[in-house]
C-alpha cells in the first residue's frame, strides 16, 4: 500500500506535497534546509535543530542506515524531516537498522517524494519561515493559517527545552568518531572544564575528553557564582537552538565569567558571548546549515571546510565597549565566524569544530582552548 499523502504549508501561502514516511500527524516549526550529503542521523539528533523542520537537499537519504554511535544527543530533536527519497535499503557495515524504522521508533513526522530542490530554492529567495507539515489535514487554507499562527523561533527560549536538568560528569569510554588523528598534546595534569549546556552535541564532550579534560556539564541557567565555585580551569559555551536573545539569563551570567576564567564559545555559544560583550545579533535570511561551509582564518589566510547549523549571527560593529576582534569569516557571505577578546582569555567560533567534515580541519581550536586554560592556571 502506498503511503498517505502529506503536505507542507509555509506561512507565505506556498504549499508542497509529498508522502508520509514517518509517523502520522502534524508538526510546526521553522522550515530550513541542510546541504550535507551524509550525517542525517547526527542532524536529526542535534539539539540545535529544536523548533525546526529540516529539508535535506541531497536527494537520497538513509542509504547507509542508522546506528547507536552516530548520535549527538539522547534522541532526535528535529520537529520534522523532509526528503526527496527515503532509501528502502540500508547498506553499511556499521548499520544497525534502517531509517524508516528509526523514524517510527522516535515518533518523527517525515515526508518524502517532495520537490526538495524547489522548496530549497523558495527558502533561499524568501528566507527561512514558519511552516506546518501534516499527514492529517489536506486543506491548503487551513494549513497556511496554522503555519502563520505557529510559534516560530524569534525571541523564543528553545534552550530550556534541550538543556540538562541537573549537572553531570561526562566520561566517554569510546574513542572520538573517526579519530585516527589527534592534535592534542599530553597535559601536565587533568584540566577541569565546565560545559554550559545550551543544547550541547555529544561529540563536543567526546573531544574535550580526548583533549585531556574532566568534563562537567551544567544546565543553561547555572549562575556564574556557582560555576566559579566549582574551581574549573575553563568554561565552554555550547551550541544550541533558536534565537540567542531568547535566553537573557544566560547572557547575564556569561558577562560575569569574562575575565575570570578562560571561555570558549561554539555556535550559539558565540552568539551569547557576542551579546555578553554588549553587541547585537541578527537573523540570517536562510542561515548556514551543512557540512561544506568555507571559513577563512583572518590571521593565517587558511580556509577551512566546516560544518555549520545556525540562523543568527553576531554584528561585530555593534560591539563598542569591549576590545573584540573578528578571527574568521564565512566566504559565502562574509558573516563573522570567529571572535576573540584582545584582553581576556575568551574566544569563540560560529561553526562546529567537532563535526569533522574536513575531516579534522578545526580540531586545533580545542587544543587552543586547553593551552589557554593551562596558561591561565599557571598565572593564578
Amino acid at each position: 500500500m502506498k503511503a498517505a499523502k502529506a503536505f507542507i504549508a509555509l506561512e507565505d501561502g506556498t504549499i508542497f506535497e509529498g508522502r508520509s514516511c514517518g509517523v502520522e500527524g502534524e508538526r510546526e516549526g521553522e522550515i530550513v534546509f541542510n546541504t550535507s550529503m551524509a550525517g542525517y542521523q547526527e542532524i536529526m539528533t542535534d539539539p540545535s535543530y529544536k523548533g525546526q523542520i529540516v529539508t535535506m537537499t541531497y536527494p537520497l537519504i538513509g542509504n547507509y542506515g542508522v546506528n547507536e554511535d552516530d548520535i549527538e544527543s539522547d534522541s532526535p530533536k528535529v520537529e520534522g524531516f523532509i526528503v526527496r527519497e527515503l532509501s528502502k535499503i540500508a547498506s553499511n557495515y556499521r548499520s544497525q537498522d534502517n531509517i524508516a524504522n528509526y523514524l517510527q521508533k522516535h515518533n518523527i513526522l517525515a515526508i518524502e517524494e517532495v520537490d526538495t530542490r524547489a522548496l530549497t530554492r523558495h527558502i533561499r529567495v524568501r528566507g527561512a519561515m514558519k511552516g506546518i507539515i501534516s499527514t492529517i489535514d489536506s486543506d491548503p487554507e487551513s494549513l497556511v493559517k496554522k503555519a502563520m499562527a505557529s510559534k516560530g523561533i524569534v525571541g523564543r527560549d528553545l534552550v530550556k527545552e534541550v538543556t540538562c536538568r541537573e549537572p553531570y560528569i561526562f566520561d566517554d569510554k569510546k574513542e572520538v568518531q573517526g579519530s585516527d588523528y589527534s592534535p592534542f598534546t599530553i597535559h601536565r595534569s587533568l584540566l577541569k572544564v565546565i560545559v554550559m549546556d545550551f543544547g550541547v552535541k555529544m561529540n563536543i564532550l567526546r573531544i574535550l575528553n580526548e583533549a585531556g579534560c574532566r568534563v562537567t556539564v551544567v544546565p543553561a541557567n547555572t549562575s556564574a557564582e556557582d560555576i566559579l565555585a566549582m574551581q574549573s580551569d575553563g568554561v565552554l559555551l555550547s551550541n544550541g537552538p533558536g534565537d540567542p536573545e531568547g535566553v537573557p539569563y544566560a547572557i547575564e551570567e556569561i558577562k560575569k565569567l569574562i575575565g575570570k576564567i578562560p571561555v570558549f564559545g561554539i555556535c550559539l555559544g558565540q552568539q551569547l558571548l557576542g551579546l555578553a560583550y554588549g553587541g547585537k545579533t541578527y537573523k540570517l535570511k536562510f542561515g548556514h546549515r551543512g557540512a561544506n561551509q568555507p571559513i577563512k582564518d583572518l590571521e593565517t589566510g587558511k580556509v577551512y571546510i566546516v560544518s555549520e547549523n545556525h540562523g543568527f549571527a553576531v554584528d561585530i560593529d555593534s560591539i563598542k565597549t569591549e576590545p573584540v576582534k573578528a578571527t574568521h569569516i564565512n566566504l559565502n557571505d562574509n558573516t563573522i565566524e570567529g571572535l576573540e577578546h584582545e584582553t581576556y582569555p575568551a574566544f569563540s567560533v560560529q561553526y562546529h569544530p567537532e563535526a569533522s567534515p574536513g575531516p579534522h580541519d578545526a580540531y586545533g581550536l580545542f587544543a587552543k582552548f586547553t593551552d589557554m586554560m593551562e596558561k591561565f592556571r599557571d598565572k593564578r
